[in-house]
This record gives structure tokens, C-alpha cells and sequence, in this order.
């Protein structure tokens, strides 16, 4: 079974950083290109990151560009989205999602916050 958990949300200052982990299992997580995805209050879904599986090819949305970074550990089936100078607009329910075989999946989301 697919499993996907996402961690490392919370409440943020604005200019301030966080990390977002997605944890998997189910799944030869080294042969799949991930993305993270964004959704915010009463808005739709947002593309924000894409990586291949190797991690050696990654994509930002211009929205983010220069302030996010995505990763990822082959070895520990993990993604990872490293956040900086976090903006207001960026508050939002966070996913990792991968398609295996034409089928998406993705976890339960990590909420991001940025307040002060």
C-alpha cells in the first residue's frame, strides 16, 4: 500500500524558514519523480515544486523561486521542501503527491501557517 506522511508544519513569522518531510512507503520511491503541491484557504490546488528521481532536475514555481529548495533522500524514501523568507501568501495546506501507473497519491498534508 502507498503511504505518503507528510511532517514539519507549523506557525511562522514572516521572514522565518521551516521544512517540510514526507515520509513513503508502498512504493520503489527511487524511480518516481515527486511534487509538492499547495493548497490555500478557499483556493485550489497550487503546483510548487517538482523533482526527478534522482534529484537531479528540479522546478519551481515563480512564486517561490529562490526561496524554496526541494530534495530528496533515495535511501530514506523521503522528500523534502526546504522553506525560507516565508510570506503571508504562502500559508497553506502542503502535499507531497507522486502518480505511480496513472494513479495519484498523495498523503494527508502538513498545514504551513505564516503570521505574525
Amino acid at each position: 500500500e502507498v503511504q505518503m506522511v507528510e511532517s514539519g508544519g507549523g506557525l511562522v513569522q514572516p521572514g522565518g524558514s521551516l521544512r517540510l518531510s514526507c515520509a513513503t512507503t508502498g512504493f520503489s520511491f527511487s524511480h518516481y519523480a515527486m511534487v509538492w503541491l499547495r493548497q490555500a484557504p478557499g483556493k485550489g490546488f497550487e503546483w510548487v515544486s517538482s523533482i526527478n528521481y534522482s534529484g537531479g532536475d528540479t522546478t519551481y514555481a515563480d512564486s517561490v523561486k529562490g526561496r524554496f529548495t526541494i530534495s530528496r533522500d533515495n535511501p530514506k524514501n523521503t522528500l523534502y521542501l526546504q522553506m525560507n523568507s516565508l510570506e503571508p501568501d504562502d500559508t497553506a495546506v502542503y502535499y507531497c503527491t507522486t502518480i505511480i501507473l496513472t494513479i495519484p497519491y498523495w498523503g494527508q498534508g502538513t498545514q504551513v501557517t505564516v503570521s505574525s
